[in-house]
């Protein structure tokens, strides 16, 4: 798997934009701030390929990377209480379409901060993922900000939470800064893709 000539290829915001699935795609999805930019640039080693800010919300597009014979897609965060309602609508319909318009979804990693419990759309997102039988992996993201005992704590916590939805996937703690996971999550994509 060759990262090397990965380049943003483009970002659609309404659902009629979104174009047809040509190449298999690999999706982060998760609240806003959850670390979705950050993630994808660790994963490619890339410093800025994805845009990041500490504004929550910022990504409010559906963003494609093409890697070669496949793409990376950077979901728009959910949950953001601070936008209004049409903009939450917009969303919705967004996500909504790109789920259900037969792309060639292989793996969907649903980033969740490991700081704190999972939100209801964090359950919500795993449910709908698990009851259209998408393929999903579990990131648990910011783990470089737990120590030890926090972090055994939260693991717990997590499990406890979600039960069911992740008694069977993968739970990758990663932390963009330390580089923790990165590996795990390259093995899920490889894996994801054969």
């Amino acid at each position: 798997m060759n990262l090397n000539n990965a380049f943003f290829e483009a970002a659609f915001g309404t659902a009629n934009q979104l174009p047809e699935s040509d190449l298999p795609e690999i999706c982060f999805s998760g609240r806003s701030n959850v670390g979705k930019s950050s993630m994808i640039n660790k994963v490619l080693n890339r410093k800025s390929i994805a845009r990041v800010s500490s504004t929550p919300g910022k990504t409010v597009t559906v963003n494609f990377y093409n890697i070669g014979d496949f793409r990376l897609v950077d979901l728009p965060g959910y949950g953001y209480a601070k936008v209004d309602y049409k903009e939450k609508e917009r969303w919705a319909d967004l996500m909504e379409s790109y789920f259900n318009s037969s792309r060639n979804i292989k793996l969907v990693f649903q980033l969740i901060d490991m700081r704190h419990k999972p939100t209801d759309f964090d359950v919500s997102m795993l449910e709908f993922l698990n009851s259209y039988e998408i393929p999903y992996a579990v990131v648990l993201t910011k783990c470089d900000k737990l120590n030890k005992t926090e972090f055994s704590k939260q693991l717990s916590v997590l499990n406890e939470e979600l039960g069911e939805l992740v008694s069977d996937i993968p739970v990758i703690p990663f932390s963009s800064l330390k580089g923790i996971g990165v590996g795990d999550v390259l093995e899920e994509i490889e894996n994801s893709l054969k």
